[in-house]
This record gives C-alpha cells, sequence and structure tokens, in this order.
C-alpha cells in the first residue's frame, strides 16, 4: 500500500529539482545578462525567477501563503521594470504584501534577542540617512516600506539561520535601490549586485520555511 506514495513523492523530487534548477538556470541568465548589458535578456530572464521558485515550493508541499509571498515578489520584479514612477510605487506595494505573507508565515516563533535591537537601529538610521535625499513624494511611501520589510526580515531570524540570512539578504537589496533613489553613490553594475543579494535572500526564505511547514504536519 505503501508504494504509491513512494512513487508520488519520488515524482515531487523529481520535479521539485528540475524547477530549482531552472530558477538557478534563470538566474545566472539574469546576472549574466545584467553584467554584459543586455538589457533584453535581463527583461527576459527577470520576470521567470520567482514563478519557477514559487512553483518548487508549491510542489514541494509549501503553504499557499509561501507561494503568493513569491508570486507578490514577482509582481514587484515586473513593476520595477519599468522605470516609471508610479510602477515603482505599484512594485514596492507588491513586495509590501508579500512582506506581510512572509509574516504570517513566521508566526509567533521567538526570535534571537539580538535581532529586534539590530534591525530597529537599521531601520531609524536607514530612513534617517535617506529622508533627506528621497523625492519628496516617496519618503512617507518608502519609510513605510522600510517598515514592514524590516519587521520581516527581523521575523525570519524565528526561523532559524537559513531564513534569517534570507530576510538580511532581501534588507540589503532592498537598501541597496533605495540608495539608488536617493541618488547616494553605487556599487559599479549596481542591478547585478541587487538581483543576486535579491534572488538568494529569496531562496533562502523558501528553503527556510519549507523545513518548518513540514515539521508542523502531523
Amino acid at each position: 500500500m505503501s508504494a504509491p506514495r513512494i512513487r508520488t513523492a519520488d515524482t515531487a523530487d523529481t520535479v521539485g529539482r528540475a524547477l530549482l534548477t531552472a530558477f538557478a538556470l534563470a538566474v545566472l541568465v539574469d546576472l549574466g545578462s545584467l553584467l554584459a548589458g543586455a538589457e533584453t535578456g535581463h527583461r527576459i530572464a527577470k520576470p521567470l525567477l520567482m514563478p519557477f521558485l514559487a512553483a518548487f515550493a508549491a510542489v514541494r508541499g509549501g503553504p499557499r501563503l509561501l507561494v503568493a509571498a513569491l508570486l507578490f515578489g514577482w509582481g514587484g520584479d515586473v513593476f520595477l521594470l519599468s522605470g516609471a514612477d508610479w510602477a515603482f510605487l505599484v512594485g514596492m506595494g507588491s513586495f509590501a504584501v508579500g512582506h506581510l505573507c512572509w509574516l504570517v508565515l513566521f508566526g509567533r516563533a521567538p526570535a534571537p534577542r539580538w535581532a529586534g535591537p539590530v534591525y530597529g537601529v537599521a531601520l531609524v538610521a536607514a530612513v534617517a540617512f535617506l529622508w533627506p535625499d528621497l523625492p519628496a513624494d516617496l519618503r512617507v511611501p518608502v519609510a513605510g516600506y522600510a517598515l514592514v520589510l524590516t519587521a520581516m526580515a527581523w521575523r525570519a531570524s524565528a526561523l532559524g539561520p537559513l531564513a534569517g540570512l534570507g530576510g538580511a539578504l532581501f534588507l540589503i537589496s532592498d537598501m541597496i535601490i533605495a540608495t539608488g533613489v536617493a541618488e547616494w553613490p553605487q556599487p559599479p553594475v549596481p542591478d547585478f549586485w541587487i538581483m543576486l543579494v535579491y534572488s538568494s535572500g529569496q531562496l533562502l526564505l523558501a528553503l527556510g520555511v519549507l523545513p518548518a511547514t513540514r515539521a508542523e504536519r502531523p
């Protein structure tokens, strides 16, 4: 009677590995395109990242909120491809909803004691330093988004080092974006570093959530 279950599990593992490989290849194409200055390759590869990762999470039995968090990240990715101010705000809103999904997923598990003070200081310092250099119409939205993002990164540490690192990387990637909006000095090819850190953060968050949700099942 156990054979069908074993075959189903093997199929899920095979499909999951294929989707994770597709995600990794899309990341490599995206990063390579950014380094080469191939805008078309970036515009094709970037929108594929989160759908592949969301499908992987679904196949591996991830909860709906995990899939939703990743797909709201996809929405942010797509809108941020546009240079329009309205698209930036919509994309930021999509990411913010994704962060709320992550926060619900993390539940009430206690985070390390150091995490709250560290992230609290980071939030206050980032908003205080960036505020004067941000466009006036973006100051309040960016500050509100920073609050939700920092809360997500803080609570991610409650699930262990994998999810904790993922939340921190997500925070760093968006901080690079924010400093670019504020017209601060940027590293060479900033979009490369943003996508490298962002895609790594999303992957680590997903991998950190999956074992926790499987452990909760009877």
